[in-house]
């Protein structure tokens, strides 16, 4: 799919502007991909896909208890008539959150398809924090590929952790978890979004460091992702929290293994208040997508590391009441699946909607929607080799 791409001195939103009526004309091509909708394994919530370069489906999930959840992991192969039997990821049972959606596991595959996950830890959960704080925790799959070794806290000193974490890894070796916090506690317009770089496919990690190279502040109840692209440039996107109010997507670029950022202003927002949102950021082939909430819509939008600049956002068609929790993923024919969540609330579901686009931006008849997203859930998306979709929730 082709979106015009801007300077990274403009801000994406005022590429609304740019979407035009013609591509809310239904494009009914044969060519149209499928897209196939199917429950998380095992009564599982908040589902997170990853595929490696063999086409294997590699998924997390949580189960159990809101305040107390476990992890699992589970793989699929191409063959594979179903998903792996579960393997708990969290050493200490309990050790994850699902309230509020955006405070649960994320995965990476890194060098040798390593599988990478990390979390922000629930009170159960060990080894603790500094100064006896919420830990952001780190487990990943051992040498066998039959368990998960240890979880342990990657945090040395940055705590304050109120919104969820992120993990990315390349195949040079390198393994970043990243969170927001802030050490002194003195409010969101001083929270910081924290890199810990581990150079040794994730034995190791090192003292975390700032990565935002200017104050921006970081909404503290919200998610962000990180994620690692093919050449081992780092994404990190997260909602900032100027003065309290700018709650601005703001994307970090590092082609440099986290030493130096740069930084895009992805789509403004005045709000005096916490909208716990969460985004995305994937690669498929040399696209890079991210998917991102503000107000009651949601966007996506193409990415260049040079600049970086990001491309004319997209919203979702049709009104929008209450979307949240956006995905996309592009299949080989450049058309793109994107989907997110309707209609939820606290300890309330909701539903699910997805929306195909041809290889021109342009809607197709390929949607729908589901109405039985259970509470706290989100969707994952991911794409076959015959440039079908599969939605996951």
């Amino acid at each position: 799919m082709k979106l015009k791409t801007i300077g990274a001195g403009l801000m994406v939103i005022m590429g609304l502007a740019l979407y035009s009526s013609a591509a809310e004309i239904l494009n009914t091509s044969k060519a149209s991909p499928k897209v196939r909708i199917f429950r998380t394994p095992n009564g599982g919530i908040q589902p997170q896909v990853i595929a490696d370069r063999a086409g294997v489906i590699h998924m997390v999930y949580l189960s159990g208890p809101d305040t107390a959840s476990d992890i699992y992991y589970v793989r699929k192969g191409k063959r594979d008539a179903g998903f792996s039997v579960p393997i708990r990821v969290n050493s200490v049972p309990g050790s994850a959150m699902a309230v509020g959606t955006v405070r649960g596991a994320q995965i990476a595959l890194g060098r040798d398809e390593r599988v990478h996950v990390a979390w922000l830890g629930s009170d159960k959960a060990h080894p603790r924090g500094p100064g006896n704080k919420t830990p952001m925790l780190y487990a990943r799959l051992n040498d066998n590929g039959t368990a998960f070794e240890p979880q342990k806290n990657v945090m040395q000193f940055a705590v304050g952790l109120d919104g969820g974490g992120s993990v990315a890894a390349d195949q040079y070796g390198n393994v970043y978890v990243v969170w927001h916090g802030n050490p002194d506690e003195n409010g969101e317009s001083n929270r910081r979004v924290w890199v810990a770089r581990s150079r040794d496919n994730g034995k190791t990690f090192e003292r975390e460091v700032a990565a935002n190279p200017s104050p921006t502040g970081a909404c503290g109840c919200c998610g962000l992702r990180a994620f690692a692209d093919k050449q081992g440039t780092l994404y990190i996107l997260y909602r900032a929290a100027r003065e309290a109010i700018h709650r601005d997507m703001t994307l970090l670029v590092s082609t440099d293994q986290a030493k130096t950022f740069g930084s895009v202003n992805v789509a403004p927002w005045q709000l005096n208040a916490c909208p716990m949102s969460t985004d995305y950021i994937g690669e498929v082939g040399k696209n890079i997508l991210i998917a991102w909430q503000t107000e009651t819509q949601v966007y996506f939008a193409t990415v260049s590391p040079v600049g970086p600049s990001v491309s004319a956002a997209v919203p979702a068609p049709g009104k929008a009441a209450g979307r949240k929790h956006p995905v996309v993923t592009e299949n080989s024919e450049g058309q793109i699946l994107f989907a997110w969540t309707d209609e939820t609330g606290w300890k309330r579901g909701g539903k699910v909607a997805w929306q195909v686009f041809d290889q021109e931006g342009r809607l197709t008849d390929v949607k729908g929607t589901a109405s039985d997203l259970p509470a706290w859930d989100l969707v994952a998306t991911f794409q076959d080799s015959d440039g079908n979709f599969d939605l996951v929730y």
